[in-house]
């Protein structure tokens, strides 16, 4: 493992590096928080798929793109003296150390549930804080994680199912409910009542433990693995997919299935 001083020499040479391609580099001295806000997203979600992956060093290197974004910003900061990287360590830290009583104060937490309940709860004390439960969810975020976040804090402060196996029961009355909407014909309700046949699978997904994100993501991979082998028999038997019967791509997707793709 490298030691403590090889780290800061490493980080510094990066505030460096940052600091004169801000300087030299056409391309970098143009950009501006709004120009990078969409690389951003894009190079989180990257990291996100290296670790769904297990990919050691494409984790690596996509912490790196995470990590330039974040001393870009901090670049830009001290370039208006709005703020610079010792101020985003600074509000990190004393943030860390506020909202970690049972390490830092005289707080007792003997589980992770109370160190997250307690962690939500600090988060609406703070001056600068959230002022309603809800409002720290961001807006931008992707529809299936807003829904686990948004019902995970309503959870934090009482709002739940006081058994899990309750929830079924409301998986099954939206489900009801998007049934009678499909025979009804109503396109728009049927929108409305799938929305919360969703929310409440994702509720579900999240009494039992189940992050809905991972979960959506590893059926899509399974699914492309095995429509990737049904369309590459077709191709060999010198098939295409539209010529093929669903009873005959049924053959090669149960062949996938036995293979454990």
């Amino acid at each position: 493992m490298h030691t403590r001083e090889e780290v800061l020499a490493s980080f510094s040479r990066l505030l460096d590096v940052m600091t004169e391609l801000r300087q030299k580099c056409p391309w970098d001295k143009k950009q501006t928080f709004q120009s990078l806000r969409c690389n951003i997203i894009e190079e989180v979600y990257e990291l996100t798929e290296a670790i769904m992956r297990n990919d050691k060093s494409d984790i690596v290197k996509e912490l790196g793109d995470v990590l330039l974004h974040i001393v870009f910003y901090a670049q830009i900061g001290s370039e208006t003296n709005d703020f610079n990287m010792k101020d985003v360590c600074d509000k990190l830290c004393d943030k860390l150390i506020f909202r970690h009583p049972h390490i830092y104060g005289n707080t007792e937490t003997n589980t992770p549930e109370e160190v997250k309940q307690n962690w939500e709860n600090l988060k609406l004390k703070e001056k600068d804080g959230n002022k309603s439960v809800l409002s720290g969810v961001p807006a931008t975020l992707p529809a299936l994680i807003k829904a686990y976040r948004i019902q995970d804090k309503a959870a934090n402060v009482g709002f739940d199912w006081s058994d899990p196996a309750q929830v079924w029961n409301k998986v099954r009355e939206e489900l009801q409910e998007v049934e009678d909407e499909v025979v009804a014909g109503n396109s728009d309700a049927i929108e409305a009542e799938i929305g919360d046949l969703l929310f409440s699978i994702v509720n579900a997904a999240r009494l039992y433990h189940v992050n809905p994100e991972n979960a959506i993501e590893r059926t899509n991979q399974k699914f492309i693995r095995r429509f990737n082998y049904l369309e590459q028999k077709t191709i060999k038997q010198g098939k295409d997919l539209h010529q093929m019967s669903l009873e005959e791509m049924d053959i090669f997707w149960n062949e996938a299935k036995k293979q454990g793709l």
